[in-house]
C-alpha cells in the first residue's frame, strides 16, 4: 500500500523534511481586518505581527475550502496512493478535522484517515514526521495510524500568555472567565487538558519570570514519569530574547536532553497573541 502524509501549516514543519517525504503542507486561512491570508503564503511573520498590532478588529482564523481537500485527495489518488493520512491541528480550534471525518466515507478512490493531533504545532509536526517516515518505509496505514496515536499521549505543554484577550474573543478558551480581569501582571497558565483537548487555563502566576519557572517545574514532573526518550520544546510568538534566554534555562536543568526553540505559527499566535511562550516535550522519535 503507497500511503500519503498531509498536514496543514500549523505544524511548523522545515522545508527539508517536507521535501525529503513529500508531505503535503495546506495552509490554514487567517483573517485581519477582513482580508484573508494563506498561512505562510500571503505575509511574512515580521508582516503578520505588524498587521495584527495595528488590526482593528481582532483576528480570526478559518479552514481550508472542503473543495481544496478533495482536489488533494483525489491528486494524490491520481499519483498513485491509495490511502492518505491526513493530521491536523487540534479539532477543539478549528473545525478542519470534522469536515475530513465527514469526507472519510465520501472519496472512492483513496482510503483517508483523518488524524486529530489534539494539539498543534511542534508536537503536531513530530507527529507528521513520524506518519511520513513510516509511510516512506512503506509501512501500513493502519499501523501508522497506530503509532501516531501512541505518539499523541507521550507529550505536553505549557503556554505562558501575557493576557487571555485573544483566546476569550476567539472562543476557544473554556473557562475564560474564571481568568479574565485578574490582577494586572497575574500571567496565566494554559494547556490542552488531556480529557477534553480543549484549551484550559489552570493555574495563576505572579510575573513573567514565576509563570516560566512553574512551567518548567511542571514539566520536570511530567518527564520524571516517562519511560522513553524525550525532548524538550521551546516555542515563542514574536518573543526570540526570552525564548532563546529560556532556552538556555531549560537545558541547564536538562542535561543531556535535547531542546529545540522555535516560534509560534501565525495561526496559533492568533489566539495566543504576541509573545507568548511554551514549554514542552515529546517522545524523541529519533531515538526509536
Amino acid at each position: 500500500m503507497k500511503t500519503a502524509v498531509v498536514t496543514d501549516s500549523t505544524a511548523n514543519l522545515d522545508q527539508e523534511t517536507i521535501d525529503k517525504y513529500g508531505i503535503k503542507v495546506v495552509p490554514i486561512p487567517y483573517i485581519i481586518d477582513g482580508t484573508e491570508y494563506q498561512d505562510g503564503v500571503d505575509l511574512t511573520r515580521p508582516e503578520f505581527y505588524e498587521k495584527m498590532r495595528n488590526a482593528k478588529d481582532f483576528p480570526t482564523t478559518s479552514q481550508p475550502p472542503v473543495g481544496e481537500m478533495i482536489n488533494l485527495y483525489n491528486q494524490l489518488a491520481d499519483e498513485g496512493y491509495d490511502a492518505v493520512i491526513s493530521i491536523h491541528i487540534a479539532g477543539t480550534i478549528s473545525g478542519l478535522m470534522t469536515t475530513l471525518n465527514n469526507l472519510k466515507g465520501q472519496l472512492d478512490n483513496i482510503k483517508l484517515y483523518p488524524i486529530d493531533s489534539s494539539i498543534t504545532e511542534v508536537p503536531m509536526g513530530w507527529m507528521v514526521k513520524l506518519a511520513a517516515r513510516m509511510a516512506a518505509q512503506n509501512e501500513d496505514a493502519e499501523k501508522i495510524v497506530a503509532a501516531v496515536e501512541q505518539l499523541k499521549k507521550q507529550y505536553d505543554a505549557v503556554f505562558v500568555v501575557d493576557d487571555l484577550k485573544n483566546l476569550a474573543h476567539g472562543g476557544r478558551l473554556s473557562n475564560a472567565s474564571a481568568f479574565i480581569g485578574t490582577v494586572l501582571k497575574i500571567k496565566p497558565l494554559l494547556h490542552f487538558d488531556k480529557e477534553s483537548d480543549k484549551i484550559v487555563a489552570f493555574e495563576k502566576v505572579r510575573s513573567l519570570k514565576k509563570a516560566m519557572k512553574r512551567a518548567q517545574e511542571i514539566i520536570k514532573e511530567e518527564t520524571d514519569k516517562a519511560d522513553y526518550p524525550f525532548r524538550l520544546l521551546v516555542i515563542h510568538a514574536n518573543n526570540e530574547k526570552r525564548g532563546q534566554e529560556w532556552a538556555k534555562e531549560v537545558q541547564e536543568a536538562f542535561p543531556g536532553i535535547p531542546v529545540s526553540l522555535d516560534e509560534f505559527d501565525p495561526v496559533i499566535a492568533v489566539h495566543l497573541g504576541e509573545g507568548a511562550l511554551a514549554l514542552g516535550f515529546i517522545r524523541d522519535i529519533e531515538k526509536d
